[in-house]
């Protein structure tokens, strides 16, 4: 029985119009995990492990997103306001997405893919370790004296690095990072909370939307392998 796939998986790329800058370097055909390199592109790059049997997994044990922010980014919102962010703004942007990943993907994951959501280990069970790096908010929301509005022409960008383990043998099967940054308008639009959420939901909604529809891929192609 032959359970080896080839994941043409998961670019896990939001289908935005805009892109980011081309990788600097070629990445290593083999991770540093062993993992075999199965796909790269401009946004980012897709290891895998030989001869999984993704079938196996109906359940997914989702982690709790960790986020950092882009090197600088504090120096750089500060540059003109010494005092616009402060550590405890950063620390509640950080909880306020890391809290928006683990319910928009929980959302997706049970409603659109049909995967049971537990804490639980076992065969039938992957779990999903996210870390969303490079955080760049545009123009964050935060309380500063006086009234102040921020107009931007994108909300900003950020990476999403996504780990998948066999929760039983605590194996890494499946390592992707993609680089994304939110549309940019033809004009400048004020920025706040509100607008800087919806930016970041439909981000996430589409990393979710993408990662199911490559999931159910590498599932199908193992059921055809058997």
């Amino acid at each position: 029985m032959n359970h080896s796939i080839k994941l043409s998986w998961l670019p896990l790329a939001l289908a935005l119009a805009s892109s980011v800058a081309v990788a600097k370097s070629d990445p290593p055909a083999t991770s540093i995990e062993g993992l075999e390199l199965i796909e790269k592109d401009r946004a980012g790059e897709i290891y895998a492990a030989e001869g999984i049997d993704w079938s196996e997994y109906t359940q997914i044990r989702l982690e709790q997103a960790s986020v950092s922010f882009r090197k600088n980014w504090k120096r750089d919102q500060n540059r003109y306001d010494p005092f616009k962010v402060r550590d405890q703004d950063m620390e509640k942007i950080k909880t306020g997405l890391s809290d928006l990943f683990n319910e928009v993907f929980t959302e997706e994951l049970t409603r659109k893919g049909g995967y049971t959501l537990t804490e639980s280990i076992g065969p039938e069970t992957m779990v999903l370790e996210p870390q969303i790096v490079d955080l760049d908010v545009a123009a964050p929301d935060v309380s500063s004296p006086g009234i102040t509005r921020s107009y931007v022409d994108s909300a900003g960008k950020m990476t999403l690095i996504l780990e998948i383990y066999d929760s039983e043998s605590g194996a890494l099967i499946a390592k992707a990072s993609n680089r994304q940054e939110a549309p940019r308008y033809n004009y400048q639009r004020w920025a706040n909370s509100v607008s800087n959420t919806a930016e970041a939901r439909r981000m996430l909604q589409k990393w979710a939307e993408e990662l199911i529809k490559r999931l159910d891929q590498a599932r199908n192609n193992s059921v055809s392998n058997e």
